[in-house]
């Protein structure tokens, strides 16, 4: 199986500019590109595939490039639906500095193996004439107006600024063949139309014996067709300040029987025969979670690191059994976040917390609940309802974790 190949079995290929060229092209070490806007200080999960994609072509002796949006990032690609909200030069160069921290992470930049550049360098002193000579005359606006991000919007209207991003993102790709010599860009299959534009105004520009490429994935949706990449919450960021190694890991293991393969062929790097018996496993034995578990492991030791998954592997096992006084405070407080939260004020009597956590309906149920012993505080059984919640008992004297029977946890914090 070669290496395009592979990337179809995958599921990573959808449209290609050439693909018999392109076929032939990756028999030699090539320099490809994926543009990366810093719309946020941090990535998310909904970035992975493509990140993955550009350590598959390192991994299998190619030149990635990591272009950040420092420019681009100024207008913004169009949504679908409304303009984007421009953000100031701050927040842009902030953001910027946050995602080449992350993308740093993925990729192996030694020696120039790989290139982490900012499309500011070039387009920031891209002047008005400059723009509309030498490359706004080789777009044609019917052509322009064809395409479907555009489409999507002309009937609630898009701006000027907006519908010039596809002519920025081709001066991206064409910057780049000429001064790094890459010959191909990446992208989500949403980005098919700026990857044409970009082959396309290469080859008007630098002549037909210009060679590019241009190679989308489809995006990643859950099997319902419903988008993929948030919980209820938000977004999962791979900013572990953002979202900690514990709900990273858990958001992973919480996948679909039914999306789970798809997920480890497009984000995993174990190899096809692997993964095939993982799906065996899923077919076999669908209860014990393996390929959940194998895809929640190799991502957030990846995006987390070793230590991080070690954590979030002793918070899981902890909070499913174990006794919750062995985590450090820090490892508490993640394995906590989404739990129910009740505030209190002063001192309290454990029947009284149960009932205004809505944890027992009344005060009859909670006594009850407390005399069978099916309450426990901070990973001790209690048994006496007038046994008094302050923060003398508290964890870091800031919290109290209450367990209702086998699986039902509360949080009580004091104000």
């Amino acid at each position: 199986m070669t290496f395009l190949e592979e990337l179809q079995w995958r599921g990573l290929v959808k449209d290609v500019t050439d693909m018999e060229g392109l076929s032939e092209r990756l028999n030699r070490p090539l320099t490809c590109y994926c543009g990366f806007d810093p719309t946020a200080d941090s990535l998310h999960i909904g970035h992975l595939q493509q990140i993955m994609l550009l350590r598959r072509y390192q991994m299998a002796g190619h030149r990635p490039i990591a272009l950040c949006g420092g420019a681009t990032g100024m207008i913004g690609d169009p949504r679908p639906t409304t303009e984007r909200k421009l953000l100031t030069m701050e927040d842009l160069q902030h953001n910027v500095e946050g995602i080449k921290k992350q993308l740093a992470r993925f990729l192996d930049f030694e020696d120039g193996k790989a290139l982490l550049l900012n499309n500011f360098d070039w387009l920031g002193n891209l002047n008005l004439l400059q723009f509309l000579r030498d490359y706004g005359k080789h777009f044609n606006v019917s052509y322009m107006i064809a395409k479907d991000t555009i489409q999507k919007r002309l009937s609630s209207g898009i701006s000027f600024t907006e519908f010039t991003y596809t002519i920025l993102q081709a001066i991206d790709f064409k910057t780049l063949y000429e001064n790094y010599d890459c010959e191909l860009q990446i992208g989500g299959s949403d980005q098919w139309g700026n990857l044409v534009s970009g082959c396309d105004l290469i080859r008007k520009m630098c002549g037909e014996n210009a060679k590019v490429y241009g190679v989308t994935s489809p995006l990643i949706t859950k099997s319902d067709g419903s988008k993929f990449g948030k919980s209820e919450g938000g977004n999962i960021w791979l900013d572990p300040n953002k979202t900690s190694a514990y709900e990273f890991y858990q958001f992973w293991v919480n996948v679909a029987d039914s999306d789970v393969i798809s997920l480890l062929k497009r984000l995993s790097f174990r190899t096809p025969d692997q993964i095939m018996e993982v799906e065996k496993s899923l077919q076999e034995e669908p209860h014990l979670r393996k390929a959940q578990k194998a895809l929640a492991e190799e991502l957030t030791e990846l995006v987390h690191g070793k230590a991080g998954l070690e954590s979030a592997l002793r918070i899981t096992a902890t909070f499913f059994g174990g006794d919750i006084r062995e985590l450090s405070f820090e490892e508490l407080k993640q394995g906590i976040a989404n739990m129910p939260h009740v505030a209190i004020e002063n001192q309290k009597t454990l029947t009284e917390v149960l009932v205004s956590a809505k944890i027992a309906s009344s005060k009859r149920e909670a006594r009850e609940l407390i005399t069978h012993g099916s309450i426990q505080l901070n990973g001790e059984k209690v048994t006496d309802t007038e046994f008094l919640v302050d923060r003398e008992n508290a964890f870091e004297k800031t919290l109290c974790i209450i367990k209702k029977g086998k699986k039902n946890w509360f949080v009580c914090t004091f104000e």
